[in-house]
């Protein structure tokens, strides 16, 4: 049990002191009147919230596997560490969205069976793209036997229904499409991609809207969400219209102009991860998520974290800093990293302190509805109702 704390429940604070009563791997009750239990945590006025969701992660380390090789050692020494990484921090669950399918869902298995020590994982498998799509041909592009694994390419509709039915049977938690939109300099499908680390561009083809549609409608007749990669304002268009559940990183290399592409957001339920770890180099990211967040579009935070920069789990804590800096309020980004995060990851029993709801939970020497940077004052992580980290 918790005793006596400030509560954010995944959507508000809630006003005066509660006892939070942990039983088994739920929450039992969260009261004002104090409670008596056996063990317990005594708050002193600190904060408790759910657990931070990351929806948006790549976990494998995209540079160093590169055979078979070099995956087993990935595996054996450092794929433990980092899943801990995210539990010091306070992500009590994580959302893979473009990891080799075999290596993640076993992780997945392990994690859940209690053998490996880590958060909650989600899992797409791997993204499915276009022939000689992002990210195939781009982070990928020296690296052929990743590139089969962390990446599925298609160029007819068979090809990426029979994909999606594939990954459905592997019971999958969503479907992750990557369009990266029309040129805006051209009349065709291809265009040039750009991104800090490739300076001179990659000419790529577009996912063609045939394919995305196909894909879309094979997921949601398996019941599966479709979250759908795009960086431009034509392409988060056609991914709505086409029926996506999310956008990936939404708008981010053009300033969002078109306010009718928001309201079909609204009118669609779009959830909207903005991704500002990786996509801030970009100087229109943080006023389009301005404009979506203040029209009441679905936010959930998800930070595009990888290998090789930063830190797993600091990296998400610096995503909900910047999503503050573009002008969010503290108790949207908290919103957004836990009741909306498990809304975008359609597991409603995941991030809020409620009765008869996981005991994922963090306790916080400070008040993170009032300074973001709070969350890094991390004491106590519980997880599933027992005792993750503890930094009393």
């Amino acid at each position: 049990m918790i005793s006596r704390a400030h509560v954010f429940d995944g959507r508000q604070a809630l006003a005066g002191l509660y006892d939070v009563a942990v039983n088994g791997g739920e929450i039992a009750s969260v009261s004002a009147e104090p409670l008596r239990g056996g063990r317990e945590v005594d708050a002193a006025g600190r904060w408790v919230m759910p657990g931070l969701i990351d929806t948006h992660i790549h976990f494998y380390d995209v540079h160093a596997v590169s055979d078979p090789d070099s995956m087993r050692a990935f595996e054996d020494n450092e794929l433990p560490g980092k899943l801990g990484l995210f539990l010091d921090h306070g992500i009590t669950t994580i959302k893979s969205v473009g990891d080799p399918t075999d290596g993640i869902l076993a992780t997945r298995a392990e994690i859940a069976a209690g053998t490996l020590r880590g958060p909650r994982l989600l899992a797409t498998g791997c993204g499915i793209t276009g022939r000689d799509g992002h990210p195939a041909a781009t982070v990928f592009g020296g690296n052929p036997w990743a590139r089969e694994r962390f990446t599925a390419e298609v160029d007819s509709v068979q090809q990426i229904r029979d994909l999606v039915h594939h990954l459905a049977d592997r019971e999958v938690d969503a479907i992750k499409l990557l369009s990266e939109g029309a040129c805006a300099h051209s009349g065709g499908p291809g265009y040039l991609w750009h991104n800090p680390a490739f300076p001179d561009g990659v000419e790529l083809e577009r996912l063609p809207l045939g394919l995305l549609r196909a894909g879309i409608e094979t997921a949601h007749e398996r019941g599966l969400r479709v979250t759908v990669h795009t960086t431009q304002q034509a392409a988060a268009r056609e991914a709505v219209e086409a029926g996506a559940d999310g956008l990936e990183h939404g708008v981010t290399v053009e300033p969002l102009t078109d306010h009718s592409l928001i309201d079909l957001m609204l009118e669609h339920g779009i959830t909207y991860t903005p991704t500002l770890w990786i996509d801030d180099a970009h100087p229109d990211a943080r006023g389009n998520l301005k404009k979506v967040a203040e029209a009441g579009v679905h936010i959930a935070l998800g930070s595009d974290t990888f290998n090789g920069r930063g830190l797993f789990g600091a990296n998400t804590l610096e995503e909900a800093e910047l999503m503050v800096a573009a002008g969010m309020t503290p108790t949207q980004v908290l919103a957004a990293g836990t009741s909306g995060a498990a809304r975008q990851c359609v597991r409603p029993d995941l991030g809020t302190v409620a009765p008869g709801k996981p005991a994922d939970l963090l306790v916080l020497n400070a008040d993170p509805t009032a300074d973001i940077g709070n969350l890094r004052d991390l004491s106590v992580v519980i997880l599933n109702g027992e005792l993750a980290v503890d930094k009393r």
